[in-house]
């Protein structure tokens, strides 16, 4: 396994191993928090501002749940005001931020690099590859729609081959299409480990939520650096920092 310091050399690659991925990840991670913070905070004030906007209390929601005796699966969201107005523009408005994501994806790689990295850097999905990465956002969120129907496990089944797609569409300049079969085929061929990654980086990233849901902000973008890091310790192509 990698020792601690080696992961302070520029262009540090991690080993083919769970462990050392997640490790990787996490130096990756101490070094770009804030922006993963600043990601975070986008998404929250403007899912806040969309609320307001159509009149939706998601606090009253979740407190006329809690009088249902907490049955989620029984209780008939569509006697909500706003919800279903509220879903489709947060859908919407998440799929606008993907873009997001590969920014937090280029950073990290940044500062693999050590290269000093921008604030205009996180916001680089929205002029490199953009409609690729809106179409490979559609395309992975109904195939983890498809496989969350059948429960929590199945869609940990699926989501491993789709976890390098965005490193793939930003640093291979991919399409949508090419993305997901280069991704699939990176974890057809290491199943086992990419699973175990996938695994603990998810648990990981909503680790947040026992610090009273606000940790959420803190360890939620966390998942983008395990992206990358899969995706640096898998391919053989190198990583090109523009």
């Amino acid at each position: 396994m990698a020792q601690l310091n080696e992961f302070d050399h520029p262009d540090f690659v991690p080993e083919r191993k769970t462990s050392s991925i997640i490790n990787h990840a996490l130096a990756m991670y101490k070094g770009i928090a804030l922006y993963g913070i600043i990601a975070m905070l986008i998404y929250i004030t403007g899912s806040y501002i969309i609320q307001n906007a159509i009149g939706f209390d998601s606090v009253k929601m979740l407190d006329e749940i809690r009088s249902n005796e907490g049955y989620y699966s029984e209780f008939n969201y569509g006697e909500i005001p706003g919800f279903s107005t509220f879903l489709t523009l947060s859908g919407i408005f998440v799929l606008l931020l993907s873009p997001l994501y590969t920014g937090l994806i280029f950073i990290a790689a940044k500062y693999n690099y050590r290269i000093k990295a921008r604030f205009s850097d996180l916001f680089i999905g929205y002029h490199k590859n953009f409609i690729q990465i809106i179409i490979y956002s559609i395309i992975a969120g109904l195939l983890s729609g498809f496989a969350a129907l059948f429960c929590f496990f199945p869609l940990l089944l699926v989501y491993p081959f789709l976890l390098s797609g965005y490193a793939v569409l930003l640093f291979e300049d991919a399409s949508a299409i090419e993305a997901l079969k280069r991704s699939a085929a990176l974890a057809r061929q290491n199943y086992g480990t990419f699973l175990a990654v996938t695994i603990v980086g998810m648990l990981m990233s909503w680790s947040g939520v026992v610090l009273c849901g606000i940790g959420i902000v803190l360890t939620a973008p966390f998942f983008a650096v395990v992206t990358y890091s899969a995706y640096r310790a898998f391919s053989d192509k190198p990583v090109k920092i523009l």
